[in-house]
């Protein structure tokens, strides 16, 4: 018993944002460390045993480029495990390159989740910590580690309206008193508009591109509202009809049209939040407005459309794909709000 708490001495803490796109880490005292795509690729064995050729960024460049024995997965799908081995893989990976590859190390681990996951989503993402090495988890919901990165007075009997829309889930949540008054989450968000600009441009023009290459148009061209003149961006793939690649160039008004569902349905999401938050919280949201972050907020002229729909005033944190390892950051350093804002 007497070797957990000498492990421990050795340990810097860590908040974890095991996102589906992307995961960052966090060490007490020196800030985030890590910021690299959640994705994995393992060579498959002959005897059924794989083995992992590259984590993170190297692994993304290798998405639908690899031979057949070779295979790069996302192990992270709609904000939550989905290859539980490979996100162990990830996680163990992560936590010894942050300390400099020392497997003595035990650290205390938070890590953020989305507010609607079950109870058997939450047990797959704290047994995974645990099984790559943490000595204890704790897990915090995205947007209250939102709101915590974002400064917001969280502790006081006073409305934060958060709207944090990253890869595989869109969520919305009114905190007051360090606790969540209303959340909702929807498994819609930046990878089902990759999704959408894909299989428009393949229904249109018989084009098969890749989901990096859709990435790419919505993060350059894509927008939520009508700009003043429309952005063009050449876009390379398949063709379908003879098989042979070829160049097209599409404008941002036509991704718009296509990523349009996707936007509504996170519009749609915020204005059934407004509509469930108590009536004194309520009055406070007029006045401070919505806090919008993740990697969705960067989609051009979202806050615009927001304005419009609910004519209430929307402010983009600083740094919106850094807000949530932030907050569950903070968390880590302030040990007395640790009990209150963590979920079991």
């Amino acid at each position: 018993m007497l070797l957990d708490p000498i492990l421990g001495l050795f340990s810097n803490d860590l908040a974890i944002d095991l996102g589906t796109a992307n995961t960052l880490v966090y060490v007490k005292g020196k800030g985030i460390v890590l910021n690299e795509p959640s994705v994995v690729a393992v060579r498959k064995g002959d005897r059924g045993g794989n083995k992992v050729l590259a984590v993170g960024k190297e692994a993304k460049i290798m998405l639908g480029r690899t031979p057949g024995d070779i295979v790069a997965t996302r192990p992270m799908k709609d904000g939550v495990i989905a290859d539980f081995d490979i996100t162990e893989t990830m996680l163990r990976y992560f936590i010894r390159r942050v300390h400099n590859r020392r497997s003595l190390v035990r650290p205390r681990i938070i890590i953020s989740i989305p507010s609607g996951i079950t109870q058997v989503e939450k047990r797959a993402v704290r047994e995974s910590a645990e099984s790559a090495g943490a000595r204890e988890v704790f897990l915090i919901e995205e947007p209250m580690a939102a709101a915590m990165g974002a400064d917001l007075p969280i502790t006081e009997p006073t409305s934060n309206l958060v709207v944090d829309i990253g890869a595989g889930t869109t969520e919305v949540a009114v905190i007051s008193l360090a606790g969540t008054v209303y959340s909702r989450s929807v498994r819609v968000a930046g990878d089902k508009m990759d999704e959408a600009i894909l299989q428009h441009i393949k229904r249109k023009y018989n084009l098969l591109i890749g989901p990096h290459t859709a990435e790419l148009i919505k993060i350059n061209v894509g927008n939520a509202y009508p700009n003043e003149e429309a952005e063009c961006i050449e876009v390379k793939g398949r063709d379908l009809v003879t098989g042979i690649p070829k160049i097209l160039t599409i404008d941002s008004e036509e991704v718009r049209k296509a990523i349009s569902e996707q936007v509504d349905a996170i519009i749609e999401t915020v204005r059934i939040a407004l509509e469930q938050t108590p009536p004194e919280l309520s009055a406070d949201v007029v006045d401070k407005g919505i806090v919008l972050t993740g990697g969705g907020a960067l989609l051009k002229n979202i806050d615009a459309l927001l304005r419009e729909e609910t004519r209430l005033p929307i402010t983009i944190t600083d740094n919106p794909l850094t807000t949530v390892v932030i907050g569950a950051g903070k968390v880590l350093d302030n040990l007395s709000i640790l009990r209150e804002v963590t979920v079991k």
